[in-house]
């Protein structure tokens, strides 16, 4: 019994290893699929003010406005993931766009996945491959 506890505890070790990776992992892919989004906005921007105005309904916001903010905060924010500087303050904005594309445009379960993924890195942090962790580390009182 010792020795299974004993492995136990070693895969445990190992996992704990392994978790600031998997937390890059996370913030790169959900940067990497805001990001595409914000090229595609910036690469034919009459198509983006068209779709703003006749196919994405962004309640309270004109098309322009709308169109302006979802395409800097697909640009900004997945830098910010990138690097994990500012990050649980960089999911905000793209948790808020994935709720608006999901019940006013296209009803998709791969936003809930977003926005679990945007969860985890809002209420887990960003891990210790990040500027934040460094930071923090650095600066934050004993």
């Amino acid at each position: 019994m010792q020795f299974l506890i004993r492995n136990y505890l070693k895969l445990l070790y190992l996992l704990a290893l392994a978790g600031p990776i998997m937390m890059l992992i996370v913030r790169l892919w959900i940067a990497r699929v805001f990001w595409a989004s914000g090229l595609v906005s910036i690469s034919d921007w009459g198509n983006t003010i068209y779709l703003f105005t006749h196919e994405f309904s962004v309640p309270v916001l004109s098309p322009w406005l709308a169109a302006v903010s979802s395409t800097t905060f697909e640009l900004a924010c997945p830098v910010l993931l990138t690097i994990g500087l500012a990050a649980r303050l960089a999911t905000l904005p793209l948790l808020a766009m994935t709720a608006v594309i999901n019940f006013t445009y296209d009803n998709n379960i791969e936003h809930a996945y977003w926005a679990m993924l945007l969860g985890m890195i809002l209420f887990y942090g960003p891990g210790k491959l990040s500027v934040d962790y460094w930071i923090n580390k650095r600066y934050a009182k004993a």
